[in-house]
This record gives C-alpha cells, structure tokens and sequence, in this order.
C-alpha cells in the first residue's frame, strides 16, 4: 500500500513538543515584509484538520492546526497585510492578502465556547517545542473539498492511526466535552 501523505509535518513521524516550551513566532511565507506573529506561550489542542476552512500548505491533505490564548498572540509585523478571509464565518481566519498563508483564527462571539483561544499553524514558525498533534479532526471534510474519494478513506485513516492520530469526523472528545458543557444548565 502506498503510503498516504497527510502534512508535511508528521508524514516522517510527530515530533513531541517540549513541556519546557514557552511560545516563538509565527511568519507569512512572503520573501520580504513578512507578517509576524509572536505566541507567548505554548500551544494547546494541537491536531490535524481535514476540514475545508482550515489553510494547508500545497499539497497537504490536511492543515495542522493548534490553539493559544488569545491574550498570548500579538501580531508585531507587517499586520497591515493581513485580511479576514470570510468575516461570516465562526473562525475568523486573518490570512497574508500576498502569500495566502493564514496566521491565526479568531472567535469573536463571546458566548461561544472556544471564544478567548486563537487557532495557529505552528508550521509557519522557524522555533522546535511546540505541542505535538495528538489527533486528527473533520476526517470525512477531506471528500467534500474532493481531495479523496470514498474508497480512499480506509487507507487515510489507517496512516492516521499508524501516526497516532485519532481520525474523527468532528473534534476530539474532549473538546466536543468541553463544548457540550459550555450550553449545559448549571
């Protein structure tokens, strides 16, 4: 079986972060005035995406995609270039309007469950120790965009398992815990 290639990076294996790690900064793929973002703490809920939102690098199957505070993200260069590629949309997704890469997702609702946590692709930093990906989210979104066909899937999941990440059609448990308890009566 051929293998299947799901991110750049964790198709050679997932890196462990290190418990040590206190944040770095994130860059725009631009080759002059990159958009910079400095994370001040280390990243949580770190996981890859299949959903069709999410950005992926060229020819990535699936973003990889982690969570912060969001009063532990500051934009420090070149936020000028930065758009809001749908600002409709639950994450709103802040992306360079040259290069395309999207640097950081916010929630603005107050009431929703994930507002105070910004969504980073910590593939865009040059810095090592940031959380490991520990599962696989939207699984199934990768046949929407087209991007693989029904008989495909066994083989996708199965190179997720093999990399230790959990394939699910939604979030991880905990996060679906977590917002499940955040509309539960008191």
């Amino acid at each position: 079986m051929k293998t299947v290639s799901i991110h750049p990076a964790v198709d050679n294996g997932v890196t462990q972060g290190d418990a040590n790690f206190s944040g770095g900064t994130l860059q725009c793929h631009c080759s002059n005035d990159k958009v910079e973002v400095s994370i001040g703490a280390q990243t949580a809920h770190n996981h890859v995406c299949g959903c069709s939102k999410c950005w992926k690098p060229t020819g990535a199957l699936f973003s990889q995609v982690a969570v912060v505070s969001r009063d532990a993200l500051a934009v420090t260069a070149n936020e000028d270039k930065l758009h809001i590629i749908d600002e409709d949309a639950v994450i709103q997704r802040h992306a360079c309007k040259e290069c395309g890469a999207h640097l950081y997702g916010r929630i603005e609702n107050t009431g929703h469950p994930f507002h105070g946590l910004d969504f980073v692709h910590t593939e865009l930093s040059s810095q090592t120790g940031w959380s490991a990906p520990v599962f696989a989210a939207f699984v199934s979104s990768i046949l929407e965009t087209g991007a693989k066909k029904p008989d495909e899937m066994a083989a996708v999941r199965a190179r997720l398992t093999e990399l230790g990440l959990e394939p699910y059609d939604c979030l991880s448990p905990a996060l679906m815990d977590m917002i499940a308890a955040h509309g539960a009566p008191d």
